[in-house]
C-alpha cells in the first residue's frame, strides 16, 4: 500500500473515530478547571479550599467538543437556510 493510500485511510480513520466521540459524548471537561468548575486555592497553612468559580465553563465543568461545535453551526445554517 503506497504510502499516500495509508495516510488518507489512517486520516479516514481519525474523524471518523472523532465524529464517533462526539455524537456519544458531546461534553468534554473544561480545560481551565480540569472539569471541576472552580479552582484550587491553599490556604495559610497549606490545605486545599476551593477558590472562584471558572469563567470559562460557568462552573459546570463541561465544555463542548469542537467538533459537536461546529456539526451545531452547520445544522443550524442549514434550517435557517431551507426554512420556509
Amino acid at each position: 500500500m503506497p504510502p499516500v493510500l495509508l495516510a488518507i485511510a489512517l486520516l479516514f480513520g481519525v474523524t471518523v473515530c472523532y465524529a464517533a466521540v462526539c455524537a456519544g459524548s458531546p461534553f468534554g471537561n473544561c480545560h481551565k478547571c480540569r472539569g471541576m468548575g472552580h479552582a484550587l486555592k491553599t490556604d495559610r497553612k497549606g490545605r486545599l479550599k476551593r477558590g472562584k468559580d471558572c469563567r470559562r465553563c460557568k462552573a459546570t465543568g463541561k465544555r463542548i467538543r469542537t467538533g459537536r461545535w461546529l456539526y451545531n453551526r452547520w445544522t443550524r445554517i442549514h434550517r435557517a437556510g431551507t426554512a420556509d
